[in-house]
């Protein structure tokens, strides 16, 4: 009986079949290779807290596929433990801040093609901590969430400068200074200033404009509204602008705006 080197037909189906499972393999391998690659492309980056006055919004920059028109992002926020657990060990601030608190939805935030989303309502109680995360849509395929650092805004929010009105009499100016608001009201309505949070001084500068319109002197730091500036030139141009200073975390507001008169 002669033997055939061509295997029996059984032995080639069993050949073609696992050819096929290679191919089939092989291709899905490598659109999970694709998948993963616009999952990590779409990913947000640099996610941050910024704040103004408690004013403060959650911002990030689309990932590396930002020609994906399509994509939209999700925002969700979480507060950490109460004040009373500061002083816990690192391991279960950690356990804190990616096990223990429940993330929340930001609903006004779900499925937006913009880069901010506003949470100043939802980080209102100030001494607390806050985490941030942004996830992205394109295409049907989801990123993985992208987290922002702690964000406690009683510590880290920017204090606004004051509202200056120069009223200006013989030799003098007088200064009316108002400090910036929250954006938390009252019973009645009214927003509550910063000086209610913090220990506010005002810095007030003057600047001749005879002489040097960039050269600002300082001429007052304290607590009072209103300040009598003596001893200035009748017919002189001057400019006033003042700062907001909280001494107990050494941090200054930018200038106001110029205020100017020309004394009489």
């Amino acid at each position: 009986m002669s033997c055939s080197n061509t295997p029996p037909f059984r032995y080639r189906g069993v050949s073609l079949i696992n050819t096929l499972c290679y191919h089939s393999l092989l291709f899905a391998a490598i659109l999970v290779l694709e998948n993963q690659d616009l999952q990590d492309s779409i990913k947000p980056q640099k996610v941050e807290f910024r704040s103004l006055n408690f004013n403060s919004t959650l911002h990030w920059q689309p990932g590396r596929a930002r020609e994906a028109r399509d994509t939209v992002y999700f925002v969700q926020y979480k507060k950490l433990a109460g004040r009373s657990q500061h002083s816990l060990t690192s391991f279960l601030l950690f356990l804190h801040r990616y096990g223990q608190s429940t993330w929340q939805n930001k609903d006004d935030c779900w499925g937006i093609q913009n880069y901010v989303c506003d949470l100043t309502t939802e980080t209102s109680d100030i001494q607390e901590p806050y985490y941030g995360r942004v996830k992205a849509v394109s295409g049907g395929v989801y990123s993985d969430w992208s987290l922002s650092c702690r964000f406690t805004p009683w510590r880290e929010t920017m204090i606004g400068p004051p509202t200056v009105i120069v009223i200006h009499s013989n030799k003098s100016i007088i200064l009316k200074l108002q400090a910036p608001r929250s954006p938390y009201k009252r019973k009645r309505g009214s927003q509550i200033p910063m000086t209610n949070y913090y220990d506010l001084l005002y810095q007030v500068f003057i600047i001749n404009n005879l002489l040097d319109e960039q050269h600002r002197v300082p001429v007052y730091e304290g607590k009072d509204k209103v300040i009598k500036i003596e001893n200035l030139r009748p017919g002189v141009s001057y400019c006033v602008v003042a700062k907001t200073y909280v001494p107990m975390l050494d941090r200054s507001s930018a200038y106001s705006s110029r205020q100017c008169t020309v004394l009489q």
